[in-house]
């Protein structure tokens, strides 16, 4: 429990009306002590923007002021400070579980957000003469006991299915009691006749006997299996030796579903009886926190939340606020507690382990499992409820990189292809909300330039393209790229700002010395962005490149092989595709078909046709017109 040691507020203190912001927090500031305590920021709507807890309150909230952040979100957090308000307390853990609760409270804008807005399942046990065990999702505060919350409605539903299975417990929702059970106010039903529940609504089970049921109920969910293990076998053998086989039987059957539900549950030696196994994982705009609770070895409770970050708080921060939170929310009293790295608020009182290997690595291991999948999961529900969210957060991020002033949702890219300068052709691929739109590629045959002038036909190119599509009225893109350096995208600029008059976003992707894309330039003069191989940028824009370059070169390879097919036959009125497709799958090639007989060609294609090549092919011979 935390104690105040002091409270500060400055507004009561320093006249306003001489003093402007600046100065008023600078004595502020000035007057904080050297201790452990938290802070909260107000803004000038005197609404808590922020809460935050310090080793030393002097130096943390000094910090803030002191200097430019690289976190743009900081900068403008302090720009919105009016003033600020304090509590000491007596050690960091008092400073974490207050910070905690003040952030529960306040909510403020630049904390982290604890997304929990998904209420999940917990057991119930009713406060009943003859409780009922249920999975329900209200807490209900009338005496009923509560397990939980579970974060699987697999785990839930397999242990109220062994539950059931193991023991007689009514599922029906009369309100039974002494009373009702002796004036006969119930009759038994399908249930009792079934042999799931043993009629206590006709008096025919006690309130001691089922009482005994819901004691072994409780050890089981609270993770003790062993000494119900223990008193089924017990049971079975007197059983047996009293030749009663068919009891014996049955609580076989039930030793057998309780070992094989240990046998899931318990993952590490009873050394650990009493543990909090905690995981954590996160991505740009969320944390994720595990926690696994071990009791005798078995694994009783597993949940995950998830924190929606606002400034850049550090994972440890991030961590030790989820540990007050989740022991709070599943009501822990474990001495020991397993972490993934360490935090720098010592909780009083807790064994901390980071371990490397053995039990508790096992243990932090599935943790992890655990919370990757919450994660991922999270991103596959995010994607199916908006399937361009994942490509959004990428342009967003393109968008900031780049410098431009909006989305670039729909981009445009050009690359050249020629051999030699023979058949030179160029290619445009089309990104919408970051994936190829097939349909709108477009290929183009090199009309203006002869030889290979990359720079004359890249221009030539973009040229028709927008100079198109101002005529139609069509969509202008929010970004051009050029599939080269400096001197491509110099052509474009020529085309699109001088020739055209538009405003549009250039780029080139361009290549090191061993042919590979390692920058993208931007802009005019070219700024020059590094990309490392991994990054998720580069792999957009190197996609991108590849693309372009398949659709280039597809189309260049076609025209190539229309005229490598092209022949003298062509010129030969009457004579279609189909007749020279069949003379060249037979003769293999013109010069074969110009010395071949007459009766050799009329083989193949029949007299009328034969006649009219033979006679274009022999113009002195008499054969029949």
């Amino acid at each position: 429990m935390f104690h105040v040691k002091h409270f500060y507020h400055t507004k009561q203190n320093v006249p306003r009306e001489t003093m402007n912001k600046t100065d008023k927090l600078k004595i502020q500031i000035e007057s904080l002590p050297d201790k452990p305590g938290i802070y909260q920021y107000f803004n000038l709507k005197e609404e808590v923007i922020y809460v935050g807890k310090a080793k030393n309150l002097k130096k943390r909230v000094s910090s803030y002021f002191n200097k430019k952040h690289d976190s743009s979100k900081t900068n403008i957090l302090v720009k919105n400070i009016s003033y600020l308000k304090y509590i000491t307390v007596e050690s960091e853990e008092d400073a974490l579980l207050l910070e905690n609760n003040l952030i529960k409270k306040y909510q403020p804008r630049y904390n982290v957000l604890l997304k929990d807005g998904k209420t999940y399942p917990s057991i119930c046990i009713t406060n009943e003469s003859f409780p009922r065990i249920f999975k329900t999702r209200n807490i209900i505060k009338n005496g009923s006991k509560y397990y939980g919350p579970y974060s699987s409605n697999y785990t839930i539903n397999s242990l109220l299915d062994i539950i059931h299975q193991l023991y007689p417990i009514r599922t029906c929702r009369l309100p039974l009691n002494i009373d009702s059970i002796k004036n006969k106010k119930f009759k038994v039903c399908l249930q009792y006749h079934i042999h799931k529940c043993n009629g206590p609504c006709e008096g025919k089970e006690n309130i001691e006997e089922y009482r005994e049921h819901i004691e072994n109920v409780k050890k089981i969910i609270e993770g003790d299996a062993n000494e119900i293990s223990k008193i089924l076998h017990q049971n079975m053998l007197q059983y047996s030796s009293e030749y009663d086989f068919e009891k014996a039987y049955e609580l076989k059957q039930k030793l057998e579903l309780i070992e094989n539900y240990k046998s899931k549950s318990i993952v590490s030696n009873t050394i650990l009886d009493e543990t909090d196994v905690f995981a954590y994982d996160e991505d740009d705009a969320s944390a994720y926190i595990n926690i696994l609770r071990i009791h005798k070895g078995c694994i009783v409770q597993g949940y995950t939340i998830e924190y929606k970050k606002r400034l850049n708080e550090s994972k440890e921060d991030i961590l030790s606020l989820a540990i007050i939170e989740l022991r709070e929310k599943l009501q822990s009293t474990s001495k020991e507690i397993v972490l993934p790295f360490k935090i720098e608020t010592a909780l009083n009182g807790i064994k901390t382990f980071i371990p490397i290997k053995g039990d508790r690595k096992k243990l932090l291991d599935l943790a992890t499992q655990n919370v990757k999948q919450f994660k991922l999961d999270k991103l596959k529900q995010a994607e199916k409820l908006n399937p361009d969210q994942k490509a959004i957060q990428l342009l967003e991020k393109i968008k900031d990189i780049l410098k431009l002033e909006k989305l670039p949702m729909h981009i445009e890219c050009f690359d050249n292809s020629n051999i030699q300068g023979s058949d030179a052709v160029a290619a445009c691929v089309v990104y919408k909300k970051g994936k190829p739109s097939k349909k709108d590629y477009r290929k183009y045959s090199i009309k203006t330039v002869s030889g290979p002038d990359d720079y004359a036909s890249m221009k030539e190119v973009t040229f028709r393209r927008y100079k198109r599509i101002i005529s139609e009225g069509s969509e202008l893109p929010d970004l051009i790229i050029a599939d080269g350096g400096i001197g491509q995208m110099e052509m474009i600029r020529q085309v699109v700002e001088d020739e055209l008059n538009l405003h549009i976003p250039i780029a080139g992707l361009a290549k090191n010395d061993k042919h590979r894309t390692n920058e993208i330039i931007i802009g005019f003069p070219p700024q020059i962005i590094g990309m490392k191989v991994n990054d998720q940028i580069f792999k957009f824009f190197a996609g991108i490149q590849e693309e372009v370059h398949r659709f280039a070169i597809k189309f260049h390879r076609e025209k190539r092989s229309a005229h490598q097919t092209e022949s003298e036959l062509d010129k030969i009125s009457g004579i279609g595709s189909k007749t020279k497709e069949l003379l060249f799958n037979h003769f293999k090639s013109t010069k074969r078909v110009k010395k071949a007989s007459l009766n050799d060609i009329e083989k193949i294609i029949g007299k009328s046709r034969a006649t009219i090549i033979y006679n274009y092919f022999n113009p002195n011979s008499n054969s029949e017109n």
